[in-house]
This record gives C-alpha cells, structure tokens and sequence, in this order.
C-alpha cells in the first residue's frame, strides 16, 4: 500500500482517538488487512501507517505486534512489516477449517434448550444485510464478526472463539468490493437473517444445511468470486 494511500485515512475520518490507541490501531489495521487495503507482500513502514492513523509509532508498533502473534502480518525486522501473501488453497483450508468447527457448533446452539440468546442476533444480521445492500463494507465486516464470533461466545467455549477468530483474521476480503457493487452481498445477509430463524426454532439439521451454505458463499466472497454450494 503506498503512502499516499495510508495517509489518505485522516483525510476520511479515520484519525484515531487518545483513548485506547493500541487497540483502535490494531481494529484499524485488522481492517484494512482483511478488506485488502494493505497490499500483501510489500513492506510497509510504521511511521508512515502511524502517520495515516494521526497517532504516535509506538501504538501502532504494538498493534503490529498483536497482529503478527495471530499470523495477520509479518514484521520485517528495522524495515516494517507487510502482510503475508494467501493463496487460493490458503483460503480453501481456512475454510475448510471454519466449516469443521462452525457447522457443528452452530448445531449444539439449536439443540440446546435454552435459544432465546441467540434471537437478539436477529438485529445484527440485518444491520448486515442493510450494510451490504448500501455497499458500506466496514460495517459489513464489523457486523459479520460480531454475528459469527458472538454466537459462538453463547457456547461458553473461549478457545473455540478465538480460532474462529484468528481463522477469520487471516482470510482476505480483497473482492468484497467488486462484489458489493454487482449487488452479491445482500444474499450474504439474508443467510445471517435465515440462521438465526433456523437455530430459535431448534432445527439443527436446517442450521446445519444453512451454516455450510453460508460458509461455501463467504469462502467465494472472500476471494471475489460468487461460488454456490455443493
């Protein structure tokens, strides 16, 4: 990514606040990594990051550090850092991966007794279907994580959490745009709206059948391309 376009973030806004600066560097980066702002493989300078984030090199460094402990950047020792570059089977396992573990999971929430948790997520998933049908791929990207992380949060198992977690950091969205603008998202959406109905009324094997679609569409959307499931 070049400079002028790390920079161009405090022109948009995207100046940081004096609380919590670590954190809000790592969420702005996390970011911009996963929607292929930062181009992977080339060597990025921090100051010039800390520069674009109007926020001091030692925030931003630890941030770096954060995102390179969970595989998100590799840091390039008195030169910077750059993001790893994926390939297409880089993606497949990754997926592969959140699909083993997410179906299943999923599947436990409908059969438990207790579902009513999970209805407050009804909300979330439409706040991604309105981010996806006005292109607005922050929002989208935010929302998705707290609707995917946080019904696995109900489950009580923290260190499934953070895989799922880290599995999703490592992914790319670098064709998310060129898919908001053909319209593609919005199904995306309403997948989230239909997993939520599916898992309150307790029909584990529709939950299952949904989660798996929804994963084989996010693994196309996730390398720019619309893929149906099997």
């Amino acid at each position: 990514m070049t400079t002028s376009r790390l920079a161009g973030a405090s022109a948009s806004g995207a100046q940081l606040k004096s609380v919590s600066l670590r954190q809000q560097a790592r969420e702005a980066l996390r970011t911009r990594i996963v929607l292929g702002q930062i181009e992977p493989g080339q060597v990025e300078s921090v100051i010039n990051v800390a520069a674009g984030l109007g926020v001091s090199v030692t925030p931003v460094r630890e941030a770096i550090m954060d995102l390179a402990n969970v595989g998100m950047v590799e840091v390039i020792r008195n030169r910077g850092f750059r993001v790893p570059v994926l390939t297409d089977h880089d993606l497949e396992e990754i997926f592969r991966v959140r699909t083993m573990l997410e179906v299943p999971a999923m599947v436990e929430l409908a059969e438990r007794a207790d579902r009513a948790p999970v209805t407050r997520f009804r909300e979330l998933a439409r706040e991604i279907t309105d981010a996806a049908r006005v292109g607005d791929l922050v929002a989208f990207l935010d929302r998705d994580r707290q609707f995917h992380l946080g019904l696995l949060e109900l489950l009580g198992n923290r260190r499934l959490v953070a895989m799922i977690g880290q599995l999703r950091d490592q992914a790319r969205m670098e064709g998310l745009q060129k898919l908001a603008d053909q319209g593609e998202l919005t199904q995306s959406g309403e997948e989230h709206i239909a997993i939520v109905d599916a898992i309150t009324s307790g029909d584990a094997e529709l939950t299952a059948e949904l989660m798996r679609k929804h994963l084989t569409h996010s693994r196309g959307i996730w390398a720019g391309r619309v893929e149906e499931s099997a």
